[in-house]
């Protein structure tokens, strides 16, 4: 009986032709797979409309969210949110900022913010608010709800309005996290020093490093 020389020769690089498409597969699975998780778990691109968020954010900016941030951790005052009201007649992505958290009671007097009786100081700048709204009388918030304002204070439709209201932890999509248009993160955008001496609230929420 004669041996095949040739075909015993050609068999391990046939083997090897054969991982290496394997492998190819794989990685292209892998990357199909991540890009999909990266999409819908952690992040999107959204656009800031209107002008309720300046002059933090500016109508059009191109923002990225981190739709991550909150699966491990609550959202922190003064965190800027992108949500979606399900039960509202609005249906598109929203942007404002948190100043009061859940159980907490906030009342706005005098253009001034108070959470449980004491005035807040924003580490941001902002105008003194003309128009109080619904918290002119003080709310109590619920165990799963956020009250938001827009950073231009007095041209928001925000929680101080009907129809925005208080937001619910479960219309949140994630934390507005990085400005793409002259990258920036978000955080960073519109700060001012804390005056240390004024009352507040716990300064341990009012700075909310990137990770």
């Amino acid at each position: 009986m004669d041996f095949d020389f040739d075909k015993a020769s050609k068999g391990p690089l046939i083997r090897k032709i054969i991982f290496k498409i394997i492998i190819w597969i794989v990685e292209i699975a892998f990357v199909i797979t991540l890009a999909y998780l990266i999409v819908n778990y952690a992040l999107e691109k959204t656009t800031m409309f209107g002008v309720s968020m300046e002059t933090t954010l500016k109508d059009q900016d191109k923002i990225i969210i981190n739709k991550f941030a909150y699966k491990l951790s609550k959202p922190k005052r003064f965190d800027i949110i992108v949500f979606k009201q399900t039960n509202k007649e609005h249906s598109y992505y929203n942007m404002k900022r948190i100043i009061a958290l859940p159980g907490e009671r906030i009342r706005i007097d005098g253009g001034k913010i108070y959470i449980d009786g004491k005035i807040i100081e924003e580490p941001f700048v902002t105008e003194p608010i003309k128009n109080s709204g619904l918290a002119g009388e003080e709310i109590l918030l619920d165990k799963n709800e956020y009250f938001v304002l827009g950073d231009n204070r007095n041209n928001s439709e925000d929680s101080r309005f009907a129809n925005i209201g208080n937001i619910l932890f479960s219309d949140i999509i994630g934390k507005a996290w990085i400005r793409s248009n002259n990258f920036t993160f978000i955080s960073n955008i519109n700060k001012k020093e804390i005056n240390k001496n004024n009352n507040s609230t716990d300064t341990t929420e009012t700075t909310n490093d990137e990770n």
